[in-house]
């Protein structure tokens, strides 16, 4: 039986079809047919990035596009917005998450998410809600800030089927150096290795471990966070695309956003789910001698335990967490980007309006 998929005018197209045309599309991309405008989609780091300007000359009482600066400054105020509310938001998926692959006993989500509430009520869902916050407003806006920056210095030198990986890869770099510390605060919080307020928990780790006890787990971030950027964020600029050119739209309309963006989470969020094991039982180990403090001796010491299937556990929720996030956090930052963008359109147009004017009194 073929997979059949809806194309073009209500014809279905099989996947060897499907396949095609979005080699074709990335490969052969004629900017003419992308849309009605005659300009081609944009590849980015995220759908909801800045568009790329178009190459005309502006005129005198018109302002200019954004610079890349101020393009990488806008996608990192509507990046902080985005990321503390998406957050915030999921953060009770994320502590059930945690809770699972934190310890070694077999029980369900429910009965977990269960346990919770009886333990520490609907509070228990959101502890270290404040860590979440200022980590995630802060490493969202190094990230999609990142992101931009690359985009605008890669987009003239590479393929535009390359942007979006490397963009995606050189924002999880940065942006990790803020998020690794706010998942280890969070983490041992959700999973009981650590009691108290997160600036609290900040302080003991600090005490114990030493400035660099702040970066357990990093390694194993990297190597989590760096292949779900590409696989994330390349699926849905591909997935975009093909979508924009079966629809001839300039734009995807944000129901389109929202299904591309949640299965592109859920696809990478499935795939990176064993370095997220072993990247939570690293972070959640409080004392030397409960276990190997690398990626590959935890990965071990998972399958000794629990086998192969051990290095899947929290698969359901992580799947659930990372798909609403995407469709979440995609809705979240295009609005607050198109927010600002307009503010600073506006600002500009008013500043031309008055050097335009000053100038004709001058004449």
């Amino acid at each position: 039986m073929s997979l059949a998929l809806p194309g073009a005018g209500g014809r279905s197209q099989d996947f060897p079809s499907l396949f095609s045309d979005l080699t074709s599309l990335l490969l052969h991309h004629s900017p003419a047919a992308a849309s009605p405008h005659g300009r081609a989609p944009v590849f980015s780091s995220s759908t909801l990035s800045i568009p790329a300007p178009a190459p005309s000359a502006p005129a005198p009482s018109q302002p200019q596009a954004p610079t890349p600066l101020e393009r990488a400054a806008i996608g990192a105020c509507a990046g902080a917005a985005a990321g503390a509310f998406t957050y915030a938001a999921l953060l009770p998926l994320d502590a059930v998450k945690t809770r699972l692959q934190a310890g070694a006993a077999s029980r369900g989500s429910w009965q977990v998410f269960a346990d919770i509430l009886r333990a520490d009520g609907p509070l228990g869902l959101y502890r270290g809600l404040s860590a979440v916050i200022l980590g995630s407003a802060t490493s969202s806006a190094i990230y999609f800030g990142t992101c931009e920056l690359a985009k605008s210095l890669l987009r003239p030198h590479l393929p535009p089927f390359l942007v979006p990986p490397l963009a995606g890869a050189s924002g999880n770099i940065s942006s990790s150096a803020i998020m690794v510390p706010k998942e280890l605060i969070t983490q041992r919080l959700q999973s009981g290795a650590a009691t108290g307020r997160s600036w609290q928990v900040l302080l003991q780790i600090l005490q114990n471990d030493g400035f660099f006890g702040l970066y357990a787990g990093y390694a194993a971030t990297l190597l989590r966070n760096l292949p779900a950027g590409v696989l994330s964020y390349s699926s849905f600029e591909y997935l975009k695309a093909f979508a924009l050119s079966k629809s001839s739209a300039a734009n995807l309309t944000p129901g389109e956003s929202v299904l591309c963006g949640a299965l592109a989470g859920a696809i990478s969020a499935g795939l990176t789910t064993p370095l997220d094991v072993v990247k939570t039982r690293l972070m959640t180990r409080v004392g030397a001698a409960q276990g190997s403090r690398t990626v590959v001796g935890t990965m071990q010491e998972v399958i000794a335990e629990e086998g192969l299937m051990g290095l899947s556990r929290g698969i359901g929720p992580r799947v659930l967490h990372s798909a609403c996030f995407a469709a979440i956090g995609y809705c979240a930052f295009e609005t607050a980007r198109l927010m600002i963008l307009k503010s600073y359109l506006e600002s500009c147009e008013r500043k031309a309006a008055a050097e335009t004017k000053t100038g004709v009194a001058a004449a």
